[in-house]
């Protein structure tokens, strides 16, 4: 019999895998039966038949666990017949079940199980602390089961999904399997979701199952909410040279790691108990409140997971860098980092585990607000415990949570040189310090105070040092006085790390032919990869100077759809004369920004644009030419200009609220509400400012290097709606752009496509090239006729691949 090459036959290989059987003729109602041991990583077999439509609860399952880890509170349920599903009592408690996991979400129904009456029931027993046996052997009882082809639908009762994994009969997550040698992809897997999964089905309500999984034998997507067409699938990848996708797997599938890492029974146990959650977010305009699930994207996992069996190891003291591009989620990555380093411990002998968790406390540096409320909103989540979590916003501060013993203290870039030697005082303790270098979009006046901290000047709004050069000159102070004490470890999260960064905290690597030695980043997730997986857009796919897009207007005068008249004179007027007149330049971005990015409906009509300028001076120049031009034309959009302190103009002292008309607190979400369509900053929100709703950006200002990456990168959030982004620059040309990004993004140009015809030459190139030896096709086909399993066949189509 030949290979399966179905996706029959990928369900059949993840179940033998998970659970020892291919799960075909699993009975119904014998969950409670004792079997054979568990095959694989530890999974049950469970039945189609026995999933309960109405409450989508496998419920066997559900009573087999309770049964057998709660006796006496299941008996007091007085079921009849627990098989039996006009019993009205087992009815009553399925339905509390049932709309307890509808308010609450599976997630917390887990952890906090559910009460029913007087009876209080645990639903899921987790990890035991070393040394417990009694709690590991409740852990034991868990029962992870996987049904195939689960028939979900009340209204359809034919339709099925491929998998459904459960605890207890709760379930967690959702299959939909594809095979490329069928000719479908993980793609056609998301649009079955997108358009067959109706999201009003009980199993696909918000929060019932915590992650819905697309995947086919080389890419893994996910998503946590389905909402029919507007369902959004992200990439679940290790990533394969710096970009997207996974690299050949020499013992199987390339996606096999979903079932033989992530969702083993330890693996799914660990996520559910510190990453998994749903956050509740607060508009601050309207007051509404909206629930998002959220579930750690591969990089993430493995960032925190790496990073916690180091210090495991080799226990404080080290350094780490972080090199996560924008858009990888890094507020939640160090919220969970620093969540899991409170209370590690040292590898070593269970039964010595007293007095050795690694750090005393954890000190998250940053200027953003938005992490230090995330990581409260973390911690409360998972630990339940309100003084856990302490900000040092004044003077005295961090001595005095250090001396409560708070475990997670949140201070300011400013403030490190000064947390340096707090730490320092406090030898017999140890300390993870993460730095959230993600620059502050507070501009100027940050910058003012760290240098002020530093002992520099910083008269000049681009001159002062930016968080990362706090750091690192704090750090080096220390060093060359040999006083950087082995009682702290380390973790700094940077984008864009610069050469002085990875010289302080990169790992080292041999060294060269010529003795130099270089370092690179503890982990990386590259800027190519996030734009690969859709997680930022490309700005430099948008970028476009001026004098480049006078001549892409002037080639458009033949379009009968196009009006270049209007346009076309105020960009020769420009172009040609080089004039620097702010009104010119005012027209030309109002003018673009109405006609190509509002009229084309952008962001489903929702985007905004931010003005990039040279100074205080000219930023507030433009606001009023801004405002005056809108006004003439008659638009219903207005501006904001942002830039810190005060500044004299026109012969009287203006501000940020004396011009806006409101706090330069609310611009960030004054941005996000119309009439306010136009940010016109100088040097401020042009790094560590995440705004989705940001289309396009005018630059009328010189950028190099670092700061070209930061600016230009405030355009890459992702965005349901946002498909493209685009930038005019009136100073900086694409050679110069282009090179700033080469440390920071890698990309791969494709120069011909394939001639389908050609099926000949196309082998004769191919045997040319040495794609494939002759031997490695003949074991692949007769691997194929003698029916081998598509695990034993993937690793040799892997490796021709990737040569």
């Amino acid at each position: 019999m030949p290979t399966d090459t179905s996706e029959k036959g990928l369900e059949s290989l993840i179940m033998r895998h998970m659970t020892g059987v291919d799960g075909l003729a699993v009975a119904p109602n014998t969950a409670a039966e004792v079997r054979a041991p568990y095959g694989g990583t530890g999974y049950i077999a469970g039945s189609a038949p026995d999933y309960d439509r109405a409450h989508a609860l496998d419920v066997p399952q559900l009573f087999s666990f309770l049964r057998g880890t709660q006796p006496e509170a299941f008996r007091k349920l007085a079921l009849a017949d627990a098989n039996d599903a006009s019993d009205i009592n087992r009815r009553k408690f399925l339905a509390r079940l049932s709309a307890e996991i509808g308010k609450r979400g599976v997630i917390d129904v887990l952890r906090k199980g559910v009460a029913h009456g007087p009876q209080h029931f645990d639903l899921f027993y987790g990890t035991a602390s070393p040394g417990n046996a009694r709690a590991a052997a409740r852990h034991a009882q868990n029962r992870f089961s996987i049904t195939r082809q689960l028939t979900y639908s009340s209204d359809a009762p034919r339709r099925a999904l491929d998998l459904c994994l459960f605890i207890n009969g709760l379930p967690i997550a959702t299959f939909e399997l594809k095979n490329s040698l069928t000719k479908q992809t993980v793609d056609d897997a998301v649009e079955q979701y997108r358009r067959d999964r109706n999201p009003r089905e009980r199993l696909f309500e918000f929060g019932r199952c915590v992650v819905h999984f697309a995947v086919d034998d080389s890419e893994v997507r996910m998503c946590t909410e389905l909402r029919g067409r507007g369902s959004w699938f992200l990439p679940f990848n290790k990533g394969h040279h710096d970009g997207a996708g996974n690299p050949p797997n020499p013992h199987g599938l390339k996606t096999d790691y979903l079932w033989r890492e992530v969702l083993t029974p330890a693996g799914l146990t660990n996520i559910l108990e510190n990453y998994a959650q749903i956050v509740e977010e607060k508009d601050p305009r309207t007051g509404r409140k909206k629930r998002r699930q959220v579930w750690p994207r591969y990089h993430q996992l493995r960032l925190v997971r790496q990073a916690l069996a180091d210090v495991r190891a080799h226990g404080a003291g080290r350094r780490y860098l972080i090199q996560h591009s924008a858009g990888s989620g890094k507020s939640n990555s160090i919220a969970w980092l620093a969540h899991q380093l409170i209370g590690l411990q040292r590898d070593g002998d269970p039964a010595d585990q007293v007095n050795r968790e690694v750090f005393d406390s954890v000190i998250v540096v940053t200027d953003r607000r938005l992490l230090d409320d995330q990581i409260q909103t973390t911690i409360r989540q998972f630990m339940q415990v309100g003084a856990t979590v302490g900000h040092a916003e004044r003077a005295g501060d961090l001595r005095r949570f250090i001396e409560q013993g708070r475990k997670i203290i949140v201070s300011t870039v400013q403030k490190f040189p000064f947390i340096l030697d707090e730490i320092a005082i406090e030898s017999g303790r140890t300390f993870a310090i993460i730095i959230d270098e993600a620059h502050s979009s507070q501009g100027g006046k940050t910058s003012a105070a760290m240098s002020q901290a530093l002992g520099t000047s910083g008269d000049d709004d681009d001159a002062g040092p930016d968080p990362e050069d706090t750091v690192n000159a704090a750090l080096e102070k220390r060093m060359a006085a040999r006083k950087l004490l082995a009682n702290a470890s380390y973790f700094a999260f940077t984008a864009t790390p610069k050469n002085k960064t990875l010289e302080m905290f990169g790992e080292p690597l041999p060294p060269d032919a010529a003795g130099r030695v270089r370092r690179r980043p503890f982990h990386s997730y590259t800027m190519k990869q996030a734009v690969e997986e859709g997680f930022i857009l490309d700005v430099l796919k948008a970028y476009t100077p001026v004098d480049s897009y006078y001549r892409l207007v002037r080639k458009s005068e033949d379009d009968p759809e196009f009006d270049t008249r209007k346009a076309n004179t105020k960009l020769r007027r420009y172009v040609e004369s080089h004039a620097h007149a702010i009104r010119l330049k005012t027209e030309i971005m109002v003018d673009h920004f109405h006609a190509q990015v509002l009229a084309a409906g952008k962001i489903g009509g929702q985007a905004r644009a931010m003005v990039v300028t040279s100074g205080i001076e000219r930023a507030i120049q433009y606001f009023h030419a801004f405002q005056a031009y809108l006004r003439e034309r008659k638009s219903p959009y207005q501006a904001i200009v942002a830039f810190s302190g005060e500044h004299d103009y026109g012969g009287a002292k203006v501000s940020e609220a004396s011009l806006n008309g409101f706090a330069s607190s609310d611009i960030a979400q004054k941005i996000q509400t119309d009439p306010y369509r136009f940010l016109i900053c100088a040097d401020k929100f042009q790094t560590g400012y995440d705004e989705p709703l940001l289309h396009t950006m005018y630059v009328d200002k010189l950028l190099a290097g670092i700061k070209a990456v930061q600016t230009l990168s405030r355009l890459n959030r992702g965005h349901p709606q946002k498909h493209d982004c685009c930038v005019l620059d009136f100073q900086n040309n694409s050679e110069a752009i282009t090179y700033a990004f080469q440390d920071y993004y890698r990309t791969t140009l494709l120069a011909d496509e394939t001639d389908p015809n050609r099926l000949h030459d196309l082998k004769a190139a191919l045997d040319a090239a040495q794609v494939y030896s002759p031997e490695q096709v003949r074991q692949v086909v007769a691997m194929f006729l003698d029916g081998a399993d598509r695990d034993q066949l993937d690793p040799i189509l892997d490796a021709c691949v990737a040569v």
